[in-house]
């Protein structure tokens, strides 16, 4: 065969097989292409989904953190008035009446009501944002948390309790602005608070075999990170269930509250309407002595059952030899998971709970 002839048809072989490498570059590059734009869309329909639920909890963390907080400072108009109302009933009296409540348990109602209005003080100016789903999240701390000192947080007074609270609630000291945590991503761990994609900007190579390769790469790291997103989600469901099941919680038991604390507020009126109009106060409040003091009796153990359920940890608090272990700013180190992120403390939480209705429930029958 004639050289040119030769060469001719190895041209077109050559040829032919360059196109048929350069369809299968395309095939696998289009391929490629489906994968990662696949991949991304299932990324962000479940970080959407994600999103959504990470900011439903957040809400209800601070609802719930503001409830609280109002419920403190209500603990604290209740104590006035019902001191207000035994002096009155104590004029002129040799045997004092007194509040039959144990002294340690009016002693937790005050430093919970301290700490609360201490909060909504310091945070007056600044907003609450971040501060009640803190409040929130670390609502155990009066009891169990501790000042950088080592010592507890409810022994303290004045300015020290509140900057000590502040700081636990803000998840360290206040000067490192602590204080703007945001609940729900402060409680998962960094393996599932938001996966971040090990791939750059998506990018992959334009060769057909090594776009493919990473597209695929891409692909299985997506999976990876939507079962930790889904996860996580299930954990922020989970919380959001049990922050809604104590504030129905502390609802019904602040509704009960309320009802003593108005009654003893009718009492407050109608003594005020005594003196002026030059009634015999001391003559008329002998007859209510018994009502007003169990309202006030009432009143300050419904509290205390408030107090009881609002400082129960949401989530578990690490102990060593039964203490509560703290960390070197003094607030309790919590318990994790494998992944890092804090662990419900849903027995106690569920005792507590059902413990308090029926508390509850038996004072009203008292």
């Amino acid at each position: 065969m004639p050289l040119p002839f030769i060469l001719g048809a190895a041209a077109l072989v050559s040829a032919a097989y360059g196109a048929k490498k350069g369809y299968d570059g395309y095939q696998k590059h289009s391929e490629a292409d489906d994968l990662v734009n696949a991949a991304k869309q299932r990324y962000a329909k479940n970080r959407e989904t994600f999103d959504k639920q990470e900011e439903a909890t957040n809400q209800a963390l601070e609802a719930l953190g503001n409830q609280e907080l109002a419920i403190g400072k209500s603990f604290d108009d209740f104590k006035h008035l019902a001191e207000k109302l035994m002096k009155e009933l104590n004029a002129g009296r040799q045997k004092k009446l007194e509040i039959d409540f144990p002294k340690h348990k009016l002693k937790d109602v005050e430093n919970y009501s301290y700490t609360a209005i201490g909060v909504l003080g310091a945070t007056a100016g600044a907003g609450l944002a971040g501060a009640a789903a803190g409040f929130a999240v670390y609502g155990g701390v009066m009891a169990l948390g501790a000042a950088s000192t080592g010592t507890a947080i409810s022994s303290l007074a004045g300015v020290a309790a509140t900057n000590a609270t502040l700081a636990a609630i803000g998840g360290g000291s206040l000067a490192t602005g602590g204080l703007g945590m945001a609940g729900g991503t402060a409680i998962l761990g960094a393996a599932v608070a938001g996966p971040v994609l090990a791939i750059a900007g998506w990018a992959y190579n334009s060769h057909g075999d090594e776009a493919l390769k990473n597209a695929n790469k891409a692909s299985g790291e997506v999976d990876s990170a939507i079962l930790k997103l889904e996860k996580a989600r299930k954990h922020l469901s989970q919380t959001e269930d049990y922050v809604f099941n104590i504030s129905d919680v502390l609802r019904s038991l602040n509704k009960q509250f309320n009802r003593y604390f108005d009654h003893l507020k009718v009492v407050n009126d109608h003594i005020e309407d005594l003196k002026t109009r030059g009634v015999n106060v001391a003559v008329e409040l002998a007859k209510l002595d018994d009502s007003v003091m169990q309202m006030i009796n009432h009143g300050y153990a419904l509290a205390y059952i408030m107090v009881d359920v609002i400082t129960t940890p949401l989530f578990k608090v690490r102990k060593k030899d039964g203490q509560v272990i703290n960390d070197e700013n003094g607030v309790p180190v919590m318990d994790t998971d494998a992944d890092g992120s804090m662990v419900l403390n849903s027995e106690e939480l569920d005792k507590q709970i059902a413990e308090a209705t029926a508390k509850a429930s038996e004072i009203d029958a008292a």
